[in-house]
């Protein structure tokens, strides 16, 4: 008989959170966590990256209102130093920052644009299968008319690092179909160590971007970098699309709004609540305050006015014609 996996319900959540709009969003994540999720005993971390040759400026937080706020919310600051990518690839903050988290305990990051909404603790995690979110679309790799296509670009990848391309494919999907090809959103990922999941997250990112296979040659890699390597590092650590069931996370219990005009625009009632609630005690509004998208949408009521403008049951199907109506209508802010 299999053995069963390892279900765990106290692992430690992270996000980054420096200077500018990362602060705001962080707070607003820490704010949402401790609202909706009161059986969570894990800890609840912010990532910092601290001054260095990589960053032209310093990039803590530096909103004393803020910091406040997060200590009132049992939020543990955790410094990391930015060797490899700092201001020149920020989205490689959430990979360096994985090496400073605590060795052998369980992880769960997420981008600092979300809510949580839910009782996290009732997501069953099984910490040993790494997964990332499907929330996603296919923004990479884009292929040349007469250049390799999916499954010759995907299959280098797996190629260069050893490891079995053809276990990673769903083969639902029809060939040279985006989804056939393991792919996940950066927006959340899990594992049982950050410490062994963040040097394999830096090894691949750092080998693609510096000696990436042929194939690759008429790829961008910036900003799709982090999103190129997380599927390998989840294949390579026994991971998959399939380890966490549908309907928790980017589902009931958590939302990747990315956005503030976003989530008004398309989220549900009950998301749209949950914001607002989180932003009305003094102390919270106070510090969220200083941040002019969050002023505007929620203290100023712009966002409902961007509710208005949409059915949230028949939304247009491209996200970017939601963002021209916004932008035409003069209610755009980021």
């Amino acid at each position: 008989m299999a053995a069963k996996p390892t279900m765990i319900d106290d692992f430690n959540v992270f996000v980054i959170g420096q200077a500018g709009r990362l602060q705001y969003e962080a707070l607003l994540f820490a704010a949402s966590l401790r609202a909706f999720s009161p059986g969570f005993k894990g800890r609840l971390i912010v990532a910092e990256p601290q001054p260095g040759a990589l960053w032209p400026r310093d990039p803590r937080i530096e909103d004393s209102l803020v910091l406040d706020a997060l200590n009132d919310l049992e939020v543990e600051i955790i410094p990391f130093e930015s060797k490899v990518f700092g201001s020149s690839y920020a989205y490689g903050n959430k990979i360096e920052a994985l090496t400073a988290l605590p060795a052998g305990e369980p992880f769960l990051f997420f981008d600092t644009d979300t809510l949580i909404t839910g009782e996290l603790t009732s997501v069953p995690f099984d910490f040993d299968k790494p997964s990332a979110s499907l929330k996603r679309e296919g923004t990479w790799p884009t292929p040349e008319l007469y250049g390799p296509g999916y499954g010759q670009i995907w299959k280098s990848l797996y190629d260069a690092f050893g490891l079995d391309y053809a276990s990673s494919l769903d083969l639902g999907q029809p060939d040279e179909y985006w989804r056939r090809y393991l792919y996940f959103n950066a927006g959340y990922f899990f594992y049982k160590c950050p410490q062994v999941f963040g040097t394999k997250f830096l090894e691949y990112a750092v080998t693609i971007r510096d000696t990436p296979p042929p194939e690759l040659v008429c790829q961008t890699m910036d900003p799709w970098l982090d999103q190129v390597a997380l599927p390998l590092v989840i294949h390579a650590l026994g991971g998959g699309r399939d380890t966490l069931p549908e309907g928790y996370l980017d589902g009931a219990t958590s939302c990747h709004y990315r956005l503030l005009p976003m989530l008004y625009a398309r989220e549900a009632d009950a998301v749209v609540s949950a914001l607002e609630e989180i932003c009305a005690p003094n102390k919270i509004k106070k510090a969220l305050k200083s941040y002019d998208p969050i002023k505007r949408m929620v203290y100023q009521g712009r966002g409902q006015k961007v509710r208005a403008l949409f059915d949230q049951n028949d939304l247009p199907r491209k996200e970017q014609a939601i963002r021209n109506r916004i932008k035409r209508e003069g209610y755009w802010m980021r």
